[in-house]
């Protein structure tokens, strides 16, 4: 079951005694990494949680959200910058607190969270960062590990969903104990595999009240002064901490072989060497270098398996330790049994065997394209009719980037869109319009700032704000648009028209996705206009939150000159028929994936789609 859908399951039950029971039972059962996290979190004793969706870290504030609203007030928030802020408040009012992000989230949160490294916390101040090595779903694969050496904060590293659900417990006595926010590092394979659980009661805190304390609570240079020599302070504490054999866990093995590794390298380890020493540590920042240089000097020939950047490696190498890692196992994606037994074997530590025969399977193809009736699909269209030079965002409408709609030029990080059009413009980029286009929920997050200063500035660009109601790419959660919380009730309606005319834009005007004609219209207008104008394309997701479906559509054979020009929406819907004219394929539609948009019967120009006859 779905973060969704327990969320429902829970708003239906009548008996809160029985809920609460059921809650505060030890059990064990399987959990996807995240929900163990968000478990974690509530068993801790959490009272506030914060977050901005991003795969993969998304499920984790669904499932804090099936937490009864009087154990944690859970909620979405408009970026990570403001999700960190709010957990910070929190922990300031005494309150254990945490925040959830993905990687690149905490690019947006970090200005806060080097602040808060000085500072320290109140109550526990945990911070959950889900890496995405391999690169699934994100712009990059950045290591959160380089951040918290930055930051000079403690990392946890969970290898499975039991230890993801134990330390974000433990990570909040780490924070309390050693006045510090704790950064818990977990990966997209950690956070959405499932492994069994073994789950426990809540423990409930006492708020510990306001500390009345400026000189540790505000940080301007005479404090941050003071404060910077604790830190390093901390940091010695905290690795002499993890030098204990419950958080530094030396396994005894072949001694010809030691391996020291972390987080869900762990598993691939033990799959590949199972016998070998193994020395795997619970935090690669600050290390427990006593008991690794106890553990090197056991074993013959020290190996680091670590996803990612060599970060234990190079600690390692600074301490003077001998220890081999990058180059055998890859700086880049994803680690697996395969690549971690291909290491070893280049380094000599395996034999090498003959490879199996490949797999006599063809790959269905299935081109990265936009949803059936997709509403963004007519406004990539008209900026590509237009000739635009598009500055594109983060979204799932990124798609139109590829081939067929190919109506994207740049795409750098979230609400980068407006900021990068207006530098187009300064840079004389006048000999085709410059357009930026941004979501709904990518406007809220980061596009607002950038907009003013593209009306300050008097950037003569077009803005196009795709309004799909939801935070469709990371499953369908609700943020200020929307009308409604992280729990579903009714709250404030952000209204992008009043919102884009009191950052001064004059151009505004709201069009119907589905209105092919008007969408080019407001469009085209848009670009005559000298300045910034907004066009707000208006239709919800196709998927979120719930499924549309209309009377599907048809192709009349007889009818079809085979110009294909419906081909260009991409639509997943449209395919070729075997039926041809003058050596070209004829259209068909799937009436099981169609949804009725009509957006090809409009494009049709000779008029031979049609509803489906009933």
């Amino acid at each position: 079951m779905d973060a969704k859908a327990r969320i429902r399951e829970q708003d239906d039950t009548d008996d809160a005694g029985a809920a609460r029971a059921a809650l505060d039972t030890v059990a064990t059962r399987p959990m996807i990494g995240n929900e163990a996290i968000a478990r974690g979190a509530w068993e801790a004793g959490v009272k506030v949680a914060a977050a901005y969706p991003g795969t993969p870290s998304t499920e984790i504030m669904e499932f804090v959200g099936i937490f009864p609203a009087g154990d944690i007030k859970a909620q979405w928030s408009t970026n990570e910058k403001v999700a960190m802020d709010v957990a910070i408040g929190a922990s300031f009012a005494g309150v254990r607190a945490m925040t959830a992000m993905k990687h690149v989230g905490l690019n947006v949160a970090s200005d806060p969270l080097m602040s808060q490294a000085y500072i320290g916390v109140n109550g526990g101040l945990v911070i959950v960062v889900c890496d995405d090595p391999g690169i699934h779903s994100s712009q990059n694969e950045q290591d959160t590990r380089m951040f918290a050496r930055f930051a000079q904060v403690p990392v946890l590293e969970p290898s499975d969903a039991q230890e993801a659900l134990d330390y974000t417990r433990w990570a909040f006595e780490i924070s309390e104990r050693f006045d510090t926010p704790v950064i818990v590092r977990s990966t997209t394979r950690l956070s959405h595999t499932r492994s069994p659980v073994t789950t426990g009661p809540r423990v409930a805190r006492e708020p510990l009240g306001f500390n009345e304390d400026p000189v540790k609570n505000v940080i301007i240079p005479a404090h941050a002064r003071l404060a910077h020599p604790r830190v390093l302070e901390r940091e010695a504490k905290l690795a002499a901490y993890f030098d204990d054999p419950e958080f530094t866990r030396w396994e005894e093995g072949d001694t010809s072989v030691g391996v020291i590794t972390v987080s869900t390298s762990y598993a691939y380890v033990k799959e590949v060497l199972p016998d070998a020493a193994t020395l795997k540590l619970a935090s690669s920042y600050p290390l427990a270098l006593d008991r690794i240089r106890a553990f090197c000097d056991s074993v013959d020939r020290v190996f680091v398996v670590e996803e990612l950047e060599p970060v234990i490696e190079t600690a390692l190498h600074a301490a003077g330790i001998a220890a081999e890692g990058k180059a055998w196992f890859p700086r880049v994606g994803e680690f697996s049994p395969e690549n971690v037994r291909e290491g070893f074997r280049k380094a000599g530590v395996l034999e090498a065997v003959a490879a199996p025969e490949p797999w006599a399977v063809t790959p269905t193809m299935r081109p990265p394209v936009l949803c059936s009736g997709c509403p963004h699909t007519t406004s990539y269209m008209a900026v590509r009719a237009v000739e635009g030079r598009v500055a594109g965002d983060i979204g799932c409408y990124t798609l139109a980037a590829v081939d067929p709609l190919k109506a994207i030029d740049t795409c750098v990080s979230m609400g980068s869109s407006i900021g990068n059009a207006v530098g187009l413009y300064k840079a004389g980029q006048e000999t085709r319009p410059i357009i930026a286009t941004i979501g709904d929920s990518t406007f809220l997050h980061g596009g607002i700032p950038p907009l003013i200063d593209a009306v300050y500035n008097n950037a003569n660009i077009t803005v196009m704000i795709l309004d799909n109601h939801i935070v469709a790419m990371t499953g369908g959660q609700d943020h200020p648009g929307t009308g409604k919380t992280l729990r579903g009730d009714e709250t404030h309606r952000i209204d992008f028209e009043e919102m884009v005319r009191a950052c001064g834009v004059k151009s505004v005007r709201t069009v119907d996705s589905y209105d092919v004609a008007s969408v080019y219209q407001a469009l085209r207008e848009a670009i005559e206009y000298r300045g910034v104008a907004v066009v707000i394309s208006n239709r919800p997701c196709v998927l979120d939150p719930v499924k549309l479906k209309g009377s599907p559509l048809q192709v009349r054979a007889d009818g079809c000159t085979a110009c294909q020009s419906c081909m260009n929406l991409g639509c997943p819907s449209l395919g070729w028929s075997d039926e041809m004219l003058d050596g070209f394929h004829k259209i068909t539609i799937d009436e099981s994936s169609c949804i009725g948009c009509t957006l090809c019967a409009q494009i049709c120009p000779s008029d031979c789609i049609r509803p489906v006859a009933n």
